[in-house]
């Protein structure tokens, strides 16, 4: 099945480096998939922080990366490379790429695209990979999660954060997490969650004790940076691990050192978007292997803030920036 594919199409790029608003509709030429890859008519793309950090100049692409913004995408196979072994034109996946998403085609490495779980639509599908591919790479294959011990895991309501409780506990961990209102550490405790606390008003240190009789977390999977990371310290268990994924707030803090020797902690992390393609291909397969069944089954489900058309573009990042989202946030086509 060969799909009539243009020379041009619709993206989304940024006019400068600022605000929501400036990010505009462009014609660009469609993608050649090189070898190995595949061409995907984009049905739905995801939203993420780094989308949003791009835009604001703080974030570049990689070397040799569109600078069209968008990590995940769910479409259809319009063409593919050669040497394409998994994939046939009119196949329906999802994947994750490194840039280019908000747009009507995008290349992906056929290694980094998936199967979309039956059941999900476009918009659950596209919601899927960065965000799970980073749970899951950090929280069981970098922090070594284990059933019966606690995790922490900052922004319980947000994409990363839902998925974080959620596997979690469908592999037996307690789990303890931070939310910034009622609202959102009650969908946290929805989701499964042990513990919501809200940081606005509670220390998440005492609570995290409080909620392992002293002992701290055994995980704790932080996007925030800045001063969270000698309170991650405080709050880990002895032999702790800490997993940074994000810097939300800073990359530079003032930390007492002494607790990682006393504690005998672990503090690694890791960053997606820039890994070499057999290290992405490596945690798709995993994540194939060992998420999709509980998203198949509805043990696991992708939960979705809001939709907006790709035009609508700046909307769906100033709906991001106000960090009153529950989940993900979608641009369909």
């Amino acid at each position: 099945m060969q799909t009539s594919i243009p020379t041009m199409m619709t993206a989304i790029g940024i006019k400068a480096p600022g605000g929501p608003d400036m990010l505009i509709a462009e014609q660009r030429p469609v993608p050649v998939p090189g070898e190995g890859e595949i061409l995907v008519k984009i049905a739905a793309a995801g939203v993420n922080r780094p989308d949003v950090m791009q835009r604001q100049g703080r974030y570049p692409p990689p070397a040799g990366v569109t600078d069209i913004p968008g990590l995940e995408i769910a479409g259809t196979v319009a063409a593919c490379g050669a040497a394409v072994g998994r994939w046939k034109a009119g196949d329906v996946v999802t994947a994750l790429v490194s840039g280019g998403g908000y747009a009507q085609y995008c290349v992906a490495h056929e290694s980094h695209a998936l199967p979309i779980p039956e059941g999900l639509t476009a918009v659950e599908a596209a919601a899927i990979p960065e965000t799970f591919f980073t749970v899951w790479h950090n929280a069981f294959e970098r922090g070594a999660l284990k059933a019966g011990e606690t995790l922490l895991v900052h922004g319980g309501s947000s994409g990363i954060g839902t998925a974080a409780i959620q596997l979690a506990k469908a592999y037996g961990a307690r789990v303890v997490t931070t939310a910034g209102s009622p609202e959102k550490c009650d969908a946290c405790r929805r989701l499964g969650a042990d513990v919501a606390v809200n940081y606005k008003a509670e220390d998440f240190v005492a609570a995290t004790k409080a909620a392992t009789g002293g002992n701290g977390a055994e995980l704790v999977l932080d996007m925030v940076g800045g001063d969270y990371i000698e309170r991650n310290y405080e709050a880990a268990a002895v032999e702790g691990r800490i997993v940074q994924i994000a810097f939300q707030g800073t990359p530079r803090a003032t930390v007492d050192f002494r607790r990682i020797m006393l504690k005998r902690l672990h503090h690694t992390g890791s960053t997606l978007r820039s890994r070499a393609v057999p290290d992405k291909g490596a945690i798709a397969q995993a994540v194939e292997r060992n998420v999709w069944p509980l998203i198949a089954s509805g043990k696991v489900r992708v939960v979705i803030d809001s939709t907006f058309a790709f035009l609508d573009a700046a909307k769906a990042h100033a709906r991001m920036e106000s960090s009153a989202h529950i989940g993900k946030i979608v641009l369909v086509w």
